[in-house]
Parts: structure tokens; C-alpha cells; sequence
């Protein structure tokens, strides 16, 4: 297959609608439908998790109400296989569901997709995500 000579705007609109999705707490359990049943990888702060079900289940155990988040940057590269590699690089602030006026302080965090082609579409086949936080003991 060759290069997706797209992969920007393609980076770009997966970045905006995963988001959307995410971060409204209506419509987060459809992200389901971006990851496959088995092949998807995630590893969220050290924790690797596969499968659509296992990743979901990991993104709904977040105790968190509302997040404000800012995206820095979309870097996205073509991938050999008419996949997107794409590397988001921004900041978020939640509100815990334990915390009923108090908001976490915003954070960097960083988050790589690869999407890969399946048909004429794109599922989620690696998510990467790590908040920016240094121990500088």
C-alpha cells in the first residue's frame, strides 16, 4: 500500500473527533467504536491494555467530571501501510468527581495514535498517553 497523502488533514480531523467524543461524558463510550475488539493497544501512564473492551473499561474508570483541554500541536506522519501516525502534544485540566469545587491544576500531556486502514476508514490500532509530569527530586 502506499503513503496516504492525506495524512495531515486526516491527523488533524481524527485528533478534533476523538476529543469531541472524550471529552463529553454523553458520548465517550462511542469511542468503542474507534478501537478494535482485539487488535487495538493502549498504554495509559505505564499500563498496557488490549482489546476495544479492555480499553474502554480503562478510559471509564477515569474519575474525572469535565476536562478543559488545550492541543499545542498535531504532528502527523504517513505510514507505509496507508496508516497515520499521530502525535498530539497539549494541556489538560479535570474536575474529579470526588472534588466538588476544587479543579486539578492543568498538566501536559502527550498522546500518539497509529491509525490503520481498514477499508475506506481508519481504526485506532495503538494509543499512546502519558501526562508530562517530571520528578525532579
Amino acid at each position: 500500500m502506499a503513503l496516504n497523502p492525506a495524512y495531515e488533514a486526516i491527523g488533524k480531523g481524527f485528533v478534533h473527533q476523538y476529543y469531541a467524543i472524550f471529552d463529553d461524558p454523553v458520548q465517550r463510550p462511542n469511542l468503542i467504536n474507534m478501537y478494535n475488539t482485539e487488535t487495538s493497544f493502549m498504554t495509559f501512564e505505564g499500563q498496557q491494555i488490549q482489546g476495544a473492551v479492555k480499553i474502554m473499561e480503562k478510559i471509564t474508570s477515569l474519575s474525572f467530571q469535565k476536562i478543559n483541554r488545550i492541543i499545542t500541536a498535531v504532528d502527523s506522519q504517513p505510514m507505509f501501510d496507508g496508516g497515520v501516525l499521530i502525535n498530539v502534544l497539549g494541556r489538560l485540566q479535570v474536575r474529579l468527581l470526588l472534588c466538588l469545587t476544587d479543579e486539578d491544576p492543568p498538566h501536559a500531556y502527550i498522546q500518539t495514535f497509529v491509525l490503520k486502514p481498514i477499508g475506506t476508514s481508519f481504526y485506532v490500532q495503538h494509543d499512546l498517553f502519558r501526562l508530562a509530569l517530571h520528578d525532579s527530586i
